[in-house]
């Protein structure tokens, strides 16, 4: 039994697969290429990735670049949180549970559930749609639904086949990116509801980004980042990660010109020119992370041990505390706001953080 301090996190990939324990997470499965003895060394590597002095600060203090600004409670709502949707004009934010089987339709500006879609295979991806009026759930396993934003009935679904991940929504067009299966992207017109594009690779797409007609993805299976022609539908490189494995989150900067991407083992977050596949910069953070992003100058990390890495350039400003097992999110730069799924834990309900960006954090 292997043992990491509350900075530690896994995940999955393909290849021969293990078991790890680590008190601060859940139990998990971590499969990889690589043998357990591997595994064992990038854990111990990983241990000084947490090295870091940055001050830890609570939300609710004044001096918190992350202020919480509205706490919304998700009492009948157990298990592990994903992905998370807005839709700004409606005010509504979309909550993937996954191990609940359930979306959760919230209205901000009540802090109330306004509907809750049931019976679903593994939540994870989620999509506001404003040209159908419509959001998109995908599952884990393989379907994606489409739900009405007026009643939430569902209006259409298609079978991918396995896994269907993570959501993006191409900017010139509207259509909807999911990553999904062994290794593929499947781009769907969302006014048919049918896929009218793939884009085939080895290993299953955890975070990606899209930007003009290329998208970057990344795949933790075969060790590497990928360079994506969407319209084409062909992937243009494959950038090899090195030591670093289980690279799951990413994001892209306004321009497209970088991305960043947290690793778990060793813990760590790299930023990469999208032209080059050249590596800009490496430095430590937390090691479960599962969403990051730009917020002008700053990068923010969520990570499931229960903060947000607030990063500027080189170095971690603050760690601002949320709970345990929090580990995904969402940053709406129209509202300033870093949105957090809270988990159940120790007593306390699942909920939602709204954290507001504060303007002196952004303006130093």
């Amino acid at each position: 039994m292997l043992s990491r301090g509350p900075c530690g996190g896994l995940g999955k990939a393909g290849g021969q697969r293990y078991e790890v324990y680590m008190p601060s997470l859940s139990h998990k499965r971590v499969s990889g290429a690589g043998s357990l003895r591997a595994a064992v060394i990038a854990l111990f590597l990983a241990g000084t990735a947490c090295a870091s002095h940055a001050r830890t600060v609570s939300a609710r203090d004044p001096s918190s670049p992350l202020r919480l600004a509205q706490a919304i409670s998700l009492p009948q709502i157990k298990g592990r949180i994903d992905h998370l949707a807005i839709d700004l004009e409606g005010k509504r934010l979309f909550v993937g549970e996954v191990e609940n089987g359930s979306t959760d339709v919230i209205d901000l500006a009540t802090g109330k559930s306004l509907a809750r879609v049931g019976g679903l295979r593994d939540p994870q991806g989620v999509a506001w749609i404003a040209s159908t009026g419509e959001f998109l759930v995908a599952c884990g396993d393989g379907t994606v639904h489409f739900y009405s934003g007026r009643d939430y009935r569902q209006t259409a679904a298609i079978d991918l086949g396995s896994d269907a991940d993570d959501v993006r929504t191409d900017a010139r067009n509207g259509h909807v990116v999911v990553g999904y299966g062994k290794g593929a992207l499947a781009v769907i017109d969302p006014a048919t509801h049918r896929v009218i594009s793939r884009v085939i690779f080895k290993g299953h797409p955890e975070g990606f980004a899209l930007h003009g007609g290329k998208a970057w993805v990344n795949d933790p299976d075969e060790g590497a980042v990928l360079a994506v022609d969407l319209d084409a539908g062909t992937a243009l490189a494959s950038w090899p990660t090195g030591v670093h494995r289980l690279n799951f989150p990413m994001a892209e900067n306004s321009d497209g010109t970088r991305i960043a991407i947290a690793y778990r083992l060793p813990a760590a977050l790299a930023r990469i020119d999208t032209t080059t596949g050249k590596l800009l910069s490496m430095q430590d953070t937390c090691g479960d992370s599962d969403d990051l992003f730009f917020a002008g100058t700053l990068t923010l990390v969520v990570c499931g041990a229960g903060h947000v890495d607030v990063v500027r350039g080189s170095e971690t400003e603050a760690r601002v505390e949320t709970r345990g097992g929090a580990r995904t999110g969402l940053y709406v730069p129209e509202l300033n706001t870093l949105y957090i799924a809270l988990p159940s834990r120790g007593g306390q309900p699942a909920a939602i953080w709204a954290l507001r960006l504060q303007e002196s954090a952004v303006e130093r």
